[in-house]
């Protein structure tokens, strides 16, 4: 997701007196089997325990780099029943759900259900057309690639206060589009790139009415099951395993992390709610873009095709993924991905064409809003990444 500025500081105020189900459990342990011999094991180990020590709370990772296949992992995937956070440790990937969505997407297209140049309007209730701004304007393709400008629902206050007064409800699209409505847009269609998590609630329900499915028996049925993902679940529309990792966050930015695992922020609407573990979204991104199974050359390149830079940020968009890393010192070091960032966690989905590398992790701490170890992921982000590139 963007910014969960508002939520944070809404929760802050409200979250002692806010009594709510729990409707993902304590984490249970998973037994995976240790990485062979690895020649670069111990840096890899090395920067996982210096980050957990600095405070985040559990780390998954996945490398496979020049000299083959390394996982690892360092902390809590639950600090209250002290259980591990392990390679085989399902955590949320947050907007990493955007790439699989795009690939179905791409997909649908693909089998003629709908063009990447159909209107918005031609997909959506007339109401929705009438009341979000700038849908008439828009395409499929602006909704994929983030140059709608349509307003973004996660930064509706009434949208957080809803939550709030509901934590556990399981939202449906044609209920969170309604938060939007009548609000400014970010820019003119086709004008301008920035992040929506409008644009793929839309994707969802254009999705379904060119179907007249829904559109996550889609997503199991074209992407997750042809590449037996047998670890990838889609909230709330599948249960979670017992194996899922808390979520935590430094909600009053004083050192102490809350468990806020259970706050459904739209979760299961197109933007977000992905919930795997390394092994699965490894094999989804090199199936994706190294092997280039899922998807016809045509559809991939589409896929691939990318805008400008968001402003203020190392990474272009594409239809459902992102460019990343593009900033950095070598200009070759950049990757085929996304990232993922909610309210307790975080991940990131990265293959780099130039060496062939591919990197996944999870953390189980929420890293888009402004806490002590927002700062400390980012520094775990280079880190990690600077390792990889070592020789």
């Amino acid at each position: 997701m963007k910014k969960i500025l508002l939520l944070t500081a809404l929760l802050t105020l409200l979250l002692p007196f806010n009594c709510r189900k729990a409707d993902i459990g304590h984490t249970t342990d998973c037994s995976f089997t240790p990485s062979p011999a690895h020649p670069k094991s111990a840096a890899y180990q090395a920067v996982l325990d210096e980050y957990v020590a600095k405070g985040l709370p559990g780390i998954s990772l996945l490398i496979r780099d020049n000299h083959g296949l390394w996982v690892g992992s360092a902390g809590k995937a639950d600090i209250g029943k002290n259980i591990g956070m392990n390679p085989c440790t399902i955590s949320k990937a947050c907007s990493i759900t955007k790439t699989f969505i795009g690939a179905l997407t791409l997909k649908l297209v693909e089998q003629g259900k709908f063009g990447l140049d159909d209107p918005v309007a031609q997909w959506v209730p007339a109401e929705v057309s009438d009341k979000v701004k700038n849908v008439r304007e828009s395409t499929v393709r602006m909704l994929l690639n983030h140059t709608s400008g349509i307003a973004e629902v996660i930064e509706d206050q009434s949208f957080y206060l809803a939550i709030l007064n509901e934590p556990d409800r399981k939202w449906k699209p044609d209920e969170l589009i309604r938060f939007v409505y009548g609000n400014e847009p970010m820019f003119a269609p086709g004008t301008d790139v920035d992040y929506s998590n409008t644009n793929f609630l839309l994707l969802a329900m254009i999705i379904e009415a060119a179907t007249g499915q829904d559109h996550a028996q889609l997503l199991r049925r074209e992407i997750i099951e042809p590449l037996n993902l047998h670890n990838t679940f889609y909230y709330w529309h599948d249960p979670l395993p017992d194996n899922t990792a808390q979520g935590y966050f430094d909600l009053y930015n004083n050192g102490t992390i809350l468990n806020v695992t259970n706050y459904n922020t739209g979760s299961g609407n197109g933007y977000g709610g992905l919930y795997s573990n390394v092994y699965d979204l490894q094999t989804f991104i090199e199936a994706l873009v190294r092997d280039k199974t899922v998807l016809s050359p045509q559809s991939l390149a589409q896929m691939q095709t990318l805008t400008d830079s968001v402003e203020g940020s190392s990474r272009r968009n594409g239809l459902g993924i992102i460019q990343d890393f593009f900033g950095r010192d070598k200009p070759d070091e950049w990757a085929w991905g996304h990232r993922g960032r909610d309210l307790g966690y975080t991940a990131d989905m990265d293959w780099f064409p130039n060496q062939d590398y591919t990197m996944i992790y999870f953390v189980n701490y929420g890293t888009d809003a402004k806490s002590e170890l927002r700062q400390t992921f980012y520094d775990f982000r280079t880190a990690i990444v600077d390792a990889l590139m070592a020789p």
